[in-house]
């Protein structure tokens, strides 16, 4: 699976957010500042192409279903993230945000319990 691009990114978040739709449907649920019409209407194209979304003609435009679920994007992300950036450690990468301070200990105790608890 190709590495989306952040315009891209917030593309699909807004497909994965309307589940299908038109680019008009889209830009109504894109973040702010959304990208003008023929922006993102050029940016899903190239979503397409890539097999993230299939469109089909409904009168003179094209609508579009996402192809790639959300979740399957987020888990592939996120093993190459800390592949490349955690010496495919997820113990790393917890160790990188505890030490940044950015996850606090009742949040390890959270992951630990979830982890215990098989969630």
């Amino acid at each position: 699976m190709e590495k989306l691009t952040q315009q891209e990114e917030a593309a699909m978040l807004a497909i994965w957010k309307r589940g299908k739709g038109f680019v008009k449907d889209f830009l109504e649920a894109h973040p702010a500042p959304a990208p003008p019409y023929t922006t993102l209407a050029s940016t899903i194209k190239n979503l397409e192409k890539k097999g993230f979304v299939e469109s089909h003609k409904v009168g003179n435009v094209y609508e579009y279903t996402p192809i790639i679920k959300e979740e399957t994007y987020k888990n592939r992300f996120m093993s190459g993230f800390v592949k490349d950036y955690f010496a495919n450690s997820y113990k790393e990468l917890v160790s990188f945000f505890a030490k940044e301070k950015k996850i606090s200990p009742e949040e390890l105790k959270e992951i630990i319990r979830m982890i215990e608890n098989g969630k």
